[in-house]
């Protein structure tokens, strides 16, 4: 862990020259997101119904209902982010990954330290959204709490597929089409803006394998506690084993691409 640790100092030291900026931004799009969306669209969705909560959204208001899923929704922007163009740019552009392995760090090593530094960038963007919400009485609750860690765990389960992907590209070509074409389509589809239940029948089986999904419904469950054990248990599994499976990957991709 200790050569891990130098990895992710590495990518915290470039980061303390754009953290300002980069915090308040997570602070801001999601209070941005909960007014323009929660309160505007949530008023017209909350309009006639008994209690001020919709049935279709087990009886709680649609900002309650909206707010939570934020939190998994921006870690895994944020870790989609820095798991694309920044690591190409550690094997293409700056070299930085060719460096490290120039030292007795090793490629698991570096992989290592970027879970570490994926973890921490999942934590701030999850961290921003929880005090963002926790300006509104909707959404304030202990549970925000645990929820953070499964927005962290949500976005890790995007950044170790996409940083074993992205070790493996020489341009960049394609990580814009990821974004549009996989990563826009699940933040609108995978349950974040309303139940999945509300999609076409052919459509609900492709959220319910989203990772996205469950990190929603894992991030939702923990902050208003409508969830059991079992289903938690359930949520944690899928995001570990995306995480898993992208780490195991890495460590093969980084190990070729570096002895290249």
């Amino acid at each position: 862990m200790t050569a891990a640790l130098r990895v992710w100092e590495s990518r915290f030291l470039l980061y303390r020259r754009i953290w300002i900026s980069n915090v308040l931004g997570n602070f801001v799009q999601p209070l941005l997101y909960l007014l323009g969306i929660g309160v505007g669209v949530g008023t017209l969705v909350d309009r006639g119904t008994v209690g001020g909560g919709s049935a279709a959204l087990a009886d709680i208001s649609y900002f309650s209902f909206l707010a939570p899923g934020l939190l998994a929704t921006t870690a895994m922007f944020a870790c989609a982010g820095e798991s694309m163009w920044p690591v190409m740019d550690g094997f293409m552009w700056s070299s930085a990954f060719r460096s490290m392995a120039a030292t007795p760090l090793r490629p698991a090593d570096i992989v290592n330290g970027m879970l570490l530094w994926h973890a921490t960038r999942a934590g701030i963007s999850a961290a921003g959204v929880a005090v963002a919400l926790a300006c509104f009485a909707d959404s304030r609750s202990w549970g925000l709490v645990p929820a953070v860690p499964a927005a962290v765990l949500t976005g890790l389960a995007f950044a170790m597929p996409l940083t074993a992907y992205s070790s493996t590209r020489h341009v960049d070509m394609s990580f814009p089409a990821i974004m549009r074409f996989v990563i826009t389509p699940m933040f609108l589809f995978a349950g974040a803006f309303y139940p999945i239940d509300q999609l076409p029948d052919w459509l609900r089986p492709v959220a319910w394998f989203t990772p996205l999904w469950h990190g929603v419904e894992l991030c939702r469950g923990l902050a208003l506690d409508t969830i059991g054990a079992l289903a938690v248990l359930g949520h944690v599994t899928v995001l570990l084993a995306c995480t898993v499976a992208g780490w195991v990957a890495c460590r093969r991709t980084f190990a070729g691409r570096l002895a290249q």
